[in-house]
């Protein structure tokens, strides 16, 4: 009897753990994402076919650079290896919105990206070299005389501090990946819309994405995004407030900010996560006067 009571007791704290764990994740689709913005259909796509969307929905701190169909015309008919190369120096391994970036120390800052993790980078092709320039906020590889060729323009969407999405002008690449520096055309110059990226094939059912792009659950793997479509151009870069900063980051007040409706969970993303941990928070106590009443009945054996 003495041994029953252990086990029980055991398995009760080990559900509870579980059921710690499991409320405290946070979770999130980036084709969802992604896909309530046309201008970034080509770079959905790309996340797709380099399947480089279930590297991000696995991970719970990161920051997307995302660029607009228009600038990625330069990827236009390379190899998915050099496209998942390119893009996974877009995927910072850290949570960035619009105020920390604005609140760097000294004004600049290293950081490491997704391609650093993969094991293919050599000396500092994972890197990005961040710099708030009087206000403006630049980024480029940190490989030596790569420089800086890419402008912060927006921020699309956050979850502090799980993901941020944020528009830059062009992609940033560095000597020797086999792509050339994007060159916005002439102003009133008409543009060509990129090449189509296609899509990888339709996962199975069972990873098939969340039904929303803020989930409380485990993340999805699945892509969701629909392919590319022809002639998508990037919309004028519009001044927007700011998502909520980042923890270390200091306060800063007029900074812009990202769409309202893509920037957190909407009402009932939020009521279901409330109803979760609110049933996870009486099971716990249950499982806590359950355990206590174990904990009694081994005594008295013992005793």
């Amino acid at each position: 009897m003495r041994t029953r009571a252990s086990i029980s007791s055991s398995s009760l704290l080990f559900l509870s753990l579980f059921l710690l764990s499991s409320s405290s994740a946070s979770a999130f689709n980036i084709t969802r994402l992604l896909g309530r913005h046309p201008d970034f259909s080509t770079f959905n796509g790309y996340l797709t076919q380099t399947k480089l969307y279930a590297d991000i929905n696995h991970r719970r701190t990161i920051t997307v650079l995302a660029i607009a169909n228009q600038a990625l015309s330069t990827l236009s008919g390379k190899s998915t290896d050099v496209i998942k190369r390119v893009l996974s120096l877009h995927v910072i391994l850290d949570y960035y919105d619009l105020d920390k970036l604005h609140n760097l120390d000294n004004n600049t800052a290293l950081l490491t990206t997704l391609l650093q993790t993969s094991g293919s980078a050599d000396g500092k092709q994972g890197f990005l070299n961040v710099t708030d320039l009087s206000g403006e906020v630049e980024f480029g590889s940190a490989v030596k005389g790569a420089g800086l060729s890419s402008k912060l323009i927006r921020s699309v969407a956050a979850q502090p501090y799980n993901i941020s999405v944020l528009q830059i002008s062009a992609p940033i690449v560095y000597p020797g990946i086999g792509v050339d520096p994007y060159v916005p055309p002439p102003a009133g110059s008409p543009v060509d819309s990129p090449a189509e990226a296609p899509l990888a094939e339709s996962p199975d059912e069972s990873e098939a994405p969340a039904p929303s792009d803020f989930s409380d659950g485990p993340s999805a793997d699945g892509p969701s995004a629909d392919a590319p479509s022809d002639g998508a151009t990037a919309p004028s870069p519009v001044a927007v407030d700011a998502p909520l900063s980042s923890p270390p980051s200091p306060s800063s007040s007029g900074g812009p900010t990202g769409d309202a409706d893509a920037a957190a969970p909407g009402p009932s993303e939020e009521r279901s996560s409330a109803t979760r941990v609110g049933l996870g928070t009486c099971l716990l106590v249950a499982m806590g006067v359950a355990s206590s009443s174990l904990f009694a009945l081994n005594w008295r054996i013992l005793t």
